[in-house]
């Protein structure tokens, strides 16, 4: 049976990218959303690699374009404020189009999803309460909604999915703390220096402010192996761990501090990455960060897009064989997310070095390059 009705769960980067491809391959998409109002702000990503020819092809790079940061260049500090290197930002150029856009995470979301609106049914405010399915389709009850059948169900809801946890069970199962933490937060005005990511690091900690697009944001990286889990929803907890984390640091550490004991918008989560045997399971399969979350250095949206564009390619394929068809989008996709997932630990040391000898070494090698370039 070709499968005409497809229940993406996720209205954030793939989820909306999957429903723009499958409405135009003539099948009937539906976005739900937990969150009745999807946010237009958030931490900037990379759109790059394999992602551009498919914004490309959607029409939307110049949007993505016009949403993008202002910043070119990466200054390292040290506690003092005093720079250490001053390093162009991947495909940053102070002149000259850049090949690839870094935009606010959510404005990306909110211009794909305006891609796929004419031809995508969204439900926002509601999520999926429960899955049943059999070989020809999926039964699914909503929060709020009538129960509605589908021939297809995608788990595009991120790091900690319900249609995951729903179709393949609890995520210690397939959640891999790195033992690092994020935190980040609007500082509600304009960076000082408009193209420049300023970056303090000690040991086991990052501390940045990114221009962004307009307001700045700031952004608390930190090494804490000890803490394993924690309430999602506790943000009195989240300041706390933040604080304890980063007090005694210079810079203009102290003030941000006291911004993230007021703020309202802490988003606090840990760095961590998705193992699971096989991301389908009958008509349930996984895209994104559901099925193989890498994010640290801004790979997790592309290959989501990527990702996004696979399944929609491989379901036009075989439009009456699902199960080969999702075969084939995880046999795909698997190949551009392994190297990324094994790279993470390489790319943890470079951001958030976790000794003083690892730090002067990183340190060194920023000079000599930003030297190189001088």
């Amino acid at each position: 049976m070709t499968p005409r009705s497809v229940l993406i769960s996720g209205a954030g980067v793939a989820g909306p990218t999957l429903a723009y491809w499958l409405a135009r391959q003539g099948l009937r998409p539906t976005v739900v959303e937990k969150a009745a109002n999807p946010r237009s702000s958030g931490n900037p990503v990379d759109v790059r690699g394999a992602a551009l020819p498919v914004v490309e092809a959607m029409g939307v790079l110049p949007h993505l374009r016009a949403a993008a940061t202002s910043a070119t260049t990466m200054r390292l500090l040290n506690a003092s404020g005093r720079t250490i290197a001053r390093l162009p930002l991947p495909g940053g150029r102070a002149g000259g189009e850049r090949r690839e856009v870094e935009v606010p995470r959510g404005d990306l979301a909110a211009v794909l999803r305006q891609a796929a609106r004419s031809d995508t049914e969204f439900l926002l405010g509601d999520s999926i309460a429960a899955l049943q399915q059999d070989e020809h389709g999926v039964d699914v009850t909503f929060e709020r909604a009538a129960p509605r059948r589908f021939d297809l169900v995608v788990g595009a809801d991120g790091l900690h999915s319900q249609v995951r946890r729903l179709a393949f069970g609890p995520e210690r199962g397939f959640v891999r703390p790195t033992g690092i933490l994020v935190a980040t937060l609007p500082l509600g005005e304009p960076a000082d220096h408009p193209h420049e990511v300023q970056l303090l690091n000690a040991p086991g900690r990052l501390v940045s402010v990114h221009p962004s697009r307009g307001a700045a944001l700031a952004a608390f990286i930190f090494r804490r192996p000890d803490i394993t889990a924690f309430d999602h929803h506790d943000t009195g907890l989240h300041r706390r761990i933040v604080t304890e984390s980063h007090t005694g640091l210079g810079w203009r550490v102290p003030g941000l501090l006291d911004q993230v004991a007021n703020t309202d918008e802490l988003y606090f989560d840990a760095v961590s990455t998705v193992d699971l045997p096989a991301w389908s399971r009958g008509r349930i399969t996984l895209l994104g960060d559901a099925a193989s979350c890498v994010s640290l250095l801004g790979d997790g949206s592309s290959l989501a897009i990527a990702g996004a564009r696979t399944l929609a390619a491989a379901l036009a394929e075989h439009p009456a064989a699902p199960a080969a068809a999702l075969a084939r989008y995880e046999a795909e996709h698997r190949a551009r997310v392994t190297p990324k997932q094994r790279g993470i630990k390489r790319s943890a040391a470079l951001l958030v070095p976790a000794t003083r000898f690892g730090l002067g070494a990183r340190n060194l090698a920023a000079r000599l390059r930003s030297a190189g370039r001088s």
